[in-house]
């Protein structure tokens, strides 16, 4: 039996905007909301280079990530084209106003995804070469 964790209300969720769940391991689940009031459950990592979804545009069933731009479903988590990947998403079931998650994927799901390292946070040891 799937058992569902209630995380927040709908009205905690912006109306075109998001609201981030934390978990125990992996990153963070951002919950969209449409003007239509449908609700929305990716993981808050855009598949271009990792920006955070919850802080882009939601503009229909989509959001715009903050970073570049690109344009990402919220129903399926695919970019849009000419973009290429995928972020994945969550299972969400609304009851009355209570959003709820499934607590075996915020438990496991896509908990080996991180954001990218640049710059002067990389762990790199510098007697690697580059590639």
């Amino acid at each position: 039996m799937t058992e569902w964790i209630p995380v927040c209300r709908v009205s905690d969720i912006p109306v075109l905007g998001a609201r981030r769940v934390a978990r125990a391991q992996g990153l963070d689940v951002a919950l969209f909301r449409t003007e239509a009031d449908q609700v929305f459950a990716l993981l808050d990592r855009c598949p271009h280079k990792g920006g955070p979804l919850s802080q882009g545009i939601v503009f229909g069933t989509s959001v715009a990530c903050p970073l570049h731009n690109w344009t990402i479903s919220l129903e399926g988590g695919h970019a849009a084209a000419p973009d290429e990947g995928c972020t994945p998403r969550f299972a969400v079931q609304v009851q009355g106003d209570r959003v709820c998650l499934r607590a075996e994927e915020l438990a496991h799901h896509a908990t080996e995804l991180s954001r990218p390292s640049a710059g002067p946070v990389a762990t790199r040891s510098c007697q690697q070469p580059c590639t």
